[in-house]
C-alpha cells in the first residue's frame, strides 16, 4: 500500500560537481567553467520553498491546541501565490505559511484539484522569490535531484535530501504520469519541490510507497502537469477537463507495465455522452486520438491535457471488426 507523505532531511550535504571545464575555443578565447553542486542548489532554491502548518479538521483531536498538521509549498508568483499538494491543505484550517526567513502569513486555499493532487494557496506577501520550473520532460534517468521540505517536525523546515531520478512515466494509481525518485522521504514534505542541479523544479513531491522491505520509492508530479494545472487555475479558476463518457480497459500487458501496442477497450458508454453521440459502443477498441496512439489509461489522460471541453478530435477505433474514424466533441467533466 502507499501513503502520501513528504520528503526528508539529510544530516550532511553531499557535494556533486558536474564540471564542463575551462577550455579554449577555435578563436583562442577561454570560456569559464560551469559548476553545479548540491549546496549551491539548496542555497538558490530554498527561498522559493515555504512551510505550511494548520489544524486538521474532522478529527477527534481537532480542538486540541497542539494537534497540528504540516506540509510544504513552492512559491510560483512573487505576490504570494504558492503551489502545494491538494492532500496537504484539503482538511487543514487556520493555515499559516512560513517563509525561509521565518516570516509568518495567514494562508487561504484559493484553488484545489484532487485529481492531480495540486492546490494553490494565497498569502498577502510581496517580493517573494518564485521557483523556476523545468521545461517539460527536460530530465534524464539517473540525473541528480534534491528534495526540499518540512519532514517529520515543523522545526525541520527547509531540510534537504539528495537522490536521482529513478524512473519516468510511472503510473501509480494516478491520473497522470509521475516521476520516481530515490530521494529519502518523510511525512511533511508533501508539496515541496524536487529540483535538478540547475535549480529548476522538475516535480512536486506527492507520495511514496510504505511497507516493510521497501526503501526510497517515492514519486513526484512532473513540472508539465504542475504548469498545466496552474495555467487552468489562473485562466479558468479550475481545471477544465474534457469529458468523454466511456469506461476504458487496458490490456493485461499495460496493467503490469509491459511495453505494448494493444489498444484500449471500451467497456461502458454513458447514455448521451460524447462517446455515445460519436457512435462508440461497448466492445469497441480505441487505437489513437488525433494520430497519437493510446495503450494505457494514463496515455489517454495525458493526451486529454491538450484539449478543452468543446473541442473535437478524431479517434481511430475498431467496431465489429471494422476500422472506423470517429469524430468526438468533448463535453466538460463535472465533479
Amino acid at each position: 500500500m502507499f501513503y502520501r507523505v513528504a520528503f526528508s532531511a539529510i544530516s550532511s550535504i553531499l557535494l556533486v560537481t558536474l564540471f564542463f571545464g575551462q577550455f579554449a575555443n577555435a578563436a583562442g578565447t577561454t570560456q569559464t567553467a560551469v559548476t553545479y553542486d548540491i549546496p549551491g542548489v539548496i542555497q538558490r532554491t530554498s527561498p522559493s520553498v515555504v512551510a505550511i502548518i494548520g489544524k486538521p479538521t474532522g478529527t477527534d483531536y481537532e480542538k486540541e491546541r497542539f494537534n497540528l498538521a504540516h506540509g510544504t509549498g513552492v512559491v510560483v508568483k512573487a505576490d504570494g501565490w504558492i503551489v502545494t499538494n491538494a492532500h496537504v491543505v484539503k482538511d487543514m484550517a487556520n493555515l499559516t505559511v512560513v517563509t525561509l526567513d521565518g516570516r509568518q502569513f495567514d494562508g487561504k486555499v484559493t484553488h484545489m484539484d484532487e485529481e492531480s493532487d495540486l492546490a494553490l494557496v494565497k498569502i498577502q506577501a510581496y517580493g517573494l522569490v518564485p521557483a523556476k520550473f523545468a521545461a517539460p520532460n527536460n530530465f534524464k534517468l539517473g540525473e541528480t535531484v534534491v528534495a526540499i521540505g518540512t519532514p517529520i517536525s515543523f522545526t525541520l523546515r527547509n531540510s534537504a535530501s539528495a537522490g536521482i531520478i529513478s524512473g519516468a512515466n510511472r503510473s501509480v494509481n494516478s491520473t497522470y504520469r509521475l516521476l520516481q525518485t530515490d530521494a529519502a522521504v518523510n511525512p511533511g514534505n508533501s508539496g515541496g519541490p524536487l529540483v535538478n542541479l540547475r535549480g529548476e523544479v522538475v516535480g512536486i513531491n506527492s507520495l511514496k510507497f510504505v511497507s516493510v522491505g521497501i526503501d526510497n520509492l517515492s514519486f513526484a508530479i512532473p513540472s508539465d502537469t504542475v504548469q498545466y494545472v496552474m495555467r487552468h487555475f489562473f485562466t479558468y479558476g479550475k481545471v477544465k477537463r474534457p469529458y468523454f463518457g466511456a469506461d476504458l480497459e487496458e490490456s493485461w500487458a499495460a496493467v503490469v507495465g509491459l511495453p505494448t501496442k494493444e489498444p484500449l477497450r471500451v467497456t461502458l458508454v454513458e447514455e448521451g455522452s460524447p462517446a455515445a453521440l460519436a457512435g462508440i459502443q461497448p466492445g469497441d477498441v480505441i487505437y489513437s486520438i488525433n494520430n497519437q496512439a493510446v495503450t494505457s489509461l494514463v496515455d489517454f489522460n495525458e493526451l486529454l491535457k491538450k484539449y478543452l471541453p468543446g473541442q473535437k478530435v478524431e479517434m481511430v477505433t475498431q467496431s465489429q471488426g471494422d476500422i472506423v474514424k470517429r469524430s468526438v466533441q468533448f463535453g466538460e467533466m463535472k465533479k
